[in-house]
């Protein structure tokens, strides 16, 4: 049977007590004393099923997360994008035992509009418990679909699906014993979560620190987003030649960005992944990508892709269970297939991608759905129509813009962004807002989608 998160890390640290296990702002601790604590929290969730987690990257978010899989209880992944309608649907349909963050982000939830218990991990009452037994088909993390706007999905996965995914990190990255991985963004984006749970089950460093920070103690590693992989090309320092390993994902990543990264870290192969939460690991594209953007990469290992009706469907034992709703779990892999609604088209195992068909786009690693952006809009009085697209942005990937037809006495651009800050998440803003005395219409009758991309990227420029 394929070895389970938690029973990974608590294997590796325990090889190796005395090394440092994580870095973080102000803080360091050795395996030996990560894994009392991780004990000691898993001992706190006698009789839960699940725990609400509001992590930042601090040592004590890992405890939490990490004691939670040890215990067999269900991780709620809850994220600093969250409006207060979103986390209260996601505490009433997860139910959680506890809810557990860092001091520092309990005045947020407070300003959410949660009025119960919030508890750090290190404040939740102990309990006795025997060694907790998990299986493969215990339920590992709910996690919501990072950033986006209206209602967010809550995804569920498994124990099995990410040690699986594991085992692919471990045949296709050499993370070793005296490694240091760092992982700059904050931890409630699974991405950098998952990074520092990998380094910590090879017994490798995981850094939580600031990418500069980081690289400048050494860091072997890099698990990154093309924003914070841009921004360290543009910081006018480095060379860094201990990084051997680039492991990138989330927004689309041009070439011209690779290249600027590769002359920060001369030494690091860098590989930029395609995958999805509900999909973990789909393909990875090695070096500096394809020239017209469009390829993902190569398959990754027992991964299968069919392209239906233009929609890539994906196989793989790395795949989610569901989607948590009202009616239970739903949603889920059909005859082990799934897909997420993105386009493409499949050259041997070689996928390439051509959008969303829900014309969603990722900021930054964060999703954004237009038609939400355009609803928070025509609700601001004054605003007759709205179109919001996506456009390229070298460091976030893609940005929302809209385009609005209003009468004479609507509020001005700024003042329009001034009140989204007030409804939407802060990715979904637009960075910017331009009056059209009519949307650009297809024959049909629909939004050209592509007509207003063309004048909200000369506007733009302009």
């Amino acid at each position: 049977m394929t070895e389970l998160l938690a029973a990974r890390i608590l294997r590796a640290g325990a090889a190796r007590p005395d090394a440092v296990a994580v870095r973080a702002a102000g803080e360091e601790v050795v395996f030996g004393e990560f894994l009392h604590r991780v004990r000691g929290f898993a001992s706190a969730l006698a009789g839960m099923r699940r725990v609400a987690v509001l992590p930042t990257s601090d040592v004590e978010s890992l405890v939490a997360v990490v004691g939670a899989m040890h215990a067999g209880v269900s991780v709620v992944l809850l994220h600093r994008h969250l409006t207060p309608a979103h986390l209260t649907r996601a505490l009433t349909l997860t139910r959680p035992g506890a809810l557990v963050a860092a001091t520092s982000q309990h005045r947020r939830l407070r300003r959410l509009g949660h009025e119960g218990e919030i508890h750090t991990a290190a404040s939740l009452p102990g309990n006795t418990r025997p060694e907790p037994s998990v299986t493969p088909e215990t339920e590992l993390l709910v996690g919501l679909t990072s950033g986006s706007t209206g209602e967010p999905k809550l995804f569920v996965r498994d124990q099995r699906s990410w040690a699986t995914t594991l085992d692919r990190s471990d045949s296709t990255f050499a993370i070793a014993p005296g490694d240091t991985v760092a992982t700059p963004g904050t931890l409630d984006h699974t991405h950098f979560l998952y990074g520092a749970l990998h380094a910590l089950t090879r017994g490798a460093t995981a850094d939580l620190r600031d990418a500069g920070t980081a690289l400048r103690a050494g860091a072997t590693h890099l698990y990154t987003v093309p924003a914070i992989a841009w921004d360290i090309a543009r910081a006018d320092s480095g060379p860094f030649p201990a990084v051997r390993e680039v492991l990138s994902s989330a927004a689309r990543w041009p070439r011209p960005g690779r290249a600027a990264l590769r002359a920060v870290l001369p030494n690091a192969e860098i590989t930029h992944f395609y995958g999805a939460s509900e999909l973990s690991f789909v393909a990875a594209d090695r070096g500096l990508g394809d020239r017209d953007g469009t390829a993902a990469g190569e398959l990754f290992p027992g991964v299968e892709a069919e392209i239906r009706a233009g929609l890539v469907h994906i196989r793989s034992d790395m795949l989610f269970t569901g989607y948590l709703t009202e009616h239970g779990i739903t949603g889920g892999p059909v005859d082990g297939w799934c897909t997420v609604g993105d386009r493409g088209a499949l050259h041997g195992r070689r996928l390439h991608l051509h959008g969303r068909a829900s014309e969603m786009l990722i900021r930054g690693g964060l999703n954004v759905e237009p038609a939400e952006v355009e609803s928070a809009l025509t609700a601001i009085p004054g605003v007759l129509e709205a179109g919001c697209v996506a456009l390229p942005d070298p460091r976030m990937g893609e940005v929302p813009a809209a385009a609005v037809v209003v009468t004479g006495d609507a509020p001005a651009p700024n003042d329009l962004r001034a009140r989204l800050r007030d409804t939407l998440p802060a990715p979904a803003v637009p960075v910017r807002i331009l009056r059209l005395p009519a949307l650009p219409r297809t024959p049909r009758g629909k939004l050209d989608r592509a007509a207003l991309r063309t004048l909200l990227a000369a506007d733009r420029k302009g």
